[in-house]
């Protein structure tokens, strides 16, 4: 994996967690019973993927290495 590969994986991750944080707010601010359940779903599953992205993008994509 080139080092480029891994700096766009890294990114996605990054959006990842971004977009988890902004559904997370929804999930709070609009507190529907079905809606609300789901969005925190959404959100955990965003941050799993996110966190699997990271890790890829660090160890094998050189993501933060020199």
């Amino acid at each position: 994996m080139t080092r480029h590969t891994g700096i766009r994986l890294a990114e996605v991750g990054f959006l990842l967690i971004l977009i988890a944080g902004v559904w997370l707010v929804c999930a709070e601010i609009l507190n529907a019973a079905k809606w609300g359940k789901l969005r925190t779903i959404v959100s955990g599953a965003l941050l799993a993927i996110a966190g699997l992205l990271l890790i890829i993008a660090t160890h094998w994509g050189h993501f933060g290495g020199k």
